[in-house]
């Protein structure tokens, strides 16, 4: 039964905070901080620092409504084996696997893998450890998502047009009803940002709704 709403774009979606959970994406020190593998592939990162007071805001009210809280973080085992050979070459000088100033690059238990302190996870939210931009490629995100009922998706982290958007259209083809806060993503392109969430909520939310943090924990504490 739906017993709340979020104001939304392109009109409000309704929801049951008991069926909701909120998925924050890549939220890494290897993207988010200076000295990341997002700088050094010459990308200014205070245009994805934007978004982690705004994700504290909603994280804040995810965990005060009991929500179910699962974050992802991209990256591979230490052996390399998981990383198909093409992703390997991306990135110009910098490549996934080599050493930069927070360890090895995109390597799990590396301290640029970890997911940055502001949002770090507490006892009870799973972790999912995906090798692709989507979170549920090659993850159990969908079995865990399933054991607890869920049906709507509050989607958070970066960057927008690629992990964030890739997710939002893998969980859309598995009958998630996904929202998306604008300013509780991100991406090292404003460009690309604006017209991601402009595919995502067209044609009637075709992918999933566009919102904001208020808005969000609004809608949570109603």
């Amino acid at each position: 039964m739906t017993t709340h709403q979020f104001h939304a774009e392109p009109f409000a979606l309704p929801f049951n905070p008991a069926t909701t959970a909120l998925v924050m994406i890549d939220m890494q020190r290897d993207f988010v901080e200076p000295s990341g593998f997002g700088e050094a592939l010459g990308n200014d990162v205070s245009l994805v620092r934007t978004a982690i007071e705004p994700c504290q805001r909603v994280l804040e009210a995810a965990r005060a409504q009991g929500l179910l809280v699962i974050h992802t973080r991209e990256g591979h085992r230490s052996d390399l084996s998981d990383c198909p050979p093409a992703k390997l070459t991306r990135g110009g000088k910098t490549f996934i696997g080599t050493t930069g100033p927070m360890g090895r690059i995109l390597v799990r238990g590396e301290a640029g893998h970890d997911i940055i302190p502001e949002l770090y996870p507490i006892g009870g939210e799973p972790v999912i450890d995906k090798p692709g931009k989507g979170a549920f490629y090659q993850t159990d995100l969908q079995l865990v998502l399933q054991n607890h009922g869920i049906k709507t998706l509050i989607v958070c982290g970066v960057t927008t047009e690629v992990c964030v958007t890739t997710t939002v259209r893998e969980a859309n083809d598995r009958g998630y009803e996904c929202i998306i806060p604008q300013d509780c993503v991100g991406s090292y392109f404003p460009e690309f940002q604006k017209y991601a969430l402009a595919m995502i909520k067209a044609q009637g939310a075709i992918f999933g709704w566009v919102s904001d943090a208020n808005a969000i924990i609004h809608g949570l504490q109603r």
